[in-house]
């Protein structure tokens, strides 16, 4: 019985993870933004469509995802147009459903960060002289930098555990969409508790160092403020 867990499904879901990280910072902070000083009457819509992967059973919105990412789909059929291959079954599919399942988990503290700032701070560089990109990345983001930290561990932690939404979008393919909550539900149906409990461990204990990082880091924070 192989006791040392295979590291390609622990790789992947590291670079699903972090890709996965960095591309909700750079597609869900103009959208916090925009939601923390919005006062459209659409904005409780917009709002409640972030929100909605939080309580959607993760199965639905893989389900969807997947009819929308097929190469029979509204996005996928474009896609194989494009670079002739599928999004389904595909690290790129993984990419984009776990942007989409995790987007809330980045976006929320971000823009509860940004209403903390309020419109003052943001008001009194602008009569300094201050450019509306020069205002925001001098004043706001240095001001958030909590929402963005809290923002970045959850996506990522998040993206770590990923099942239902990872298993109906991409499947079970070794070295392409195999990551690691699926590696360990294919040990578990081969009974194969050992390996099961080593990568379970390895997953827990990632998870709990970062979020740790996170809580750490905030407290020092405060005891500065």
């Amino acid at each position: 019985m192989q006791m040392f867990p295979d590291l390609a499904p622990l790789i992947l879901t590291a670079k699903l993870a972090a890709l996965t990280t960095v591309i909700l910072l750079l597609l869900g902070t103009p959208v916090a933004w925009w939601l923390a000083n919005s006062r459209s009457r659409f904005k409780p819509v917009i709002e409640a469509i972030v929100a909605l992967p939080i309580v959607l059973p993760p199965t639905v919105l893989g389900f969807y995802l997947l009819v929308i990412l097929s190469p029979q789909g509204a996005i996928g059929s474009w896609w194989v147009e494009v670079t002739g291959q599928s999004l389904t079954f595909s690290f790129s599919g993984l990419v984009i459903a776990s942007v989409i399942y995790s987007f809330p988990f980045v976006v929320q503290p971000i823009q509860g960060a940004f209403e903390t700032v309020g419109r003052n701070m943001i008001e009194t560089a602008y009569t300094l002289g201050a450019r509306p990109l020069d205002a925001f990345f001098t004043v706001a983001v240095p001001l958030a930098k909590r929402g963005f930290l809290t923002g970045t561990v959850l996506g990522f932690a998040h993206t770590l555990g990923e099942f239902g939404v990872v298993l109906m979008v991409g499947g079970n393919i070794p070295g392409e969409t195999r990551v690691v909550s699926i590696a360990i539900y294919d040990h578990v149906e081969s009974l194969e508790y050992a390996q099961a409990h080593v990568m379970s461990g390895i997953l827990l204990a990632v998870a709990f160092l970062t979020i740790l990082f996170m809580y750490i880091v905030n407290a020092r924070h405060k005891a500065r403020i």
